[in-house]
């Protein structure tokens, strides 16, 4: 399989496998705490980071399936939001420099387009009420002239934002950490003699 004209690498297989762990565990941990982000879009921005968008889209899927299967079925039905968002954080990372003010543009451009799906999911398939802990803020606000649905879009974009700017921040930690030549050498930049 190819993507690109580059062969699929070990270490690409590997960052995604990571990735999909790393989304399965903040999604777990927003989950067992009722917190009003998801953390579960980690592993899929840093695989659209490091190994571009097309790959980006891989985490959240694998991952919605399994915690869809396992311990969250809202998960399931929420993966396109994490394709949109797998893509767009591959687009983001080639385009732009996210660093420090920056991360709140990065953050902006990656959430917007996946909130309007996570929205229209939110608010067509399950009328506001889901397992996350933002479903208490869509009920408190649904008594307000906003409505349902104006509260549904709402706080899902609050929400939404909040945990993209959380995720872009990690993120852009762990690439600053890692340094060029590890992100080149899992990206497939560099092979492992160290020519490109």
């Amino acid at each position: 399989m190819k993507i690109e004209n580059k062969k699929i690498t070990t270490y690409q297989i590997c960052l995604v496998a990571l990735a999909v762990g790393v989304n399965i565990v903040g999604g777990q941990i927003a989950l067992f705490l009722k917190l009003p982000v998801y953390l579960d879009s980690i592993g899929t921005i840093f695989a659209g980071a490091v190994l571009g968008p097309w790959f980006g889209m891989i985490p959240n899927i694998l991952s919605g399936i399994f915690m869809g299967m396992t311990v969250d079925i809202y998960s399931l039905y929420f993966a396109p939001v994490g394709i949109v968002t797998g893509f767009l954080s591959g687009l983001v990372f080639q385009k732009m420099s996210v660093k420090k003010g920056r991360i709140f543009l990065a953050a902006a451009v990656i959430s917007v387009p996946g909130t309007i799906v996570s929205a229209l999911i939110n608010a067509v398939l399950f009328g506001g009420v889901t397992s996350s802990g933002s479903s208490i803020l869509v009920q408190m606000l649904s008594k307000t002239p906003l409505g349902l649905t104006g509260s549904i879009f709402t706080v899902q974009f609050l929400t939404d934002y909040a945990d993209r700017c959380i995720s872009v921040f990690a993120v852009s930690a762990l690439i600053t950490a890692m340094g060029g030549g590890m992100v080149a050498k899992l990206s497939g930049r560099i092979n492992n003699n160290g020519t490109i």
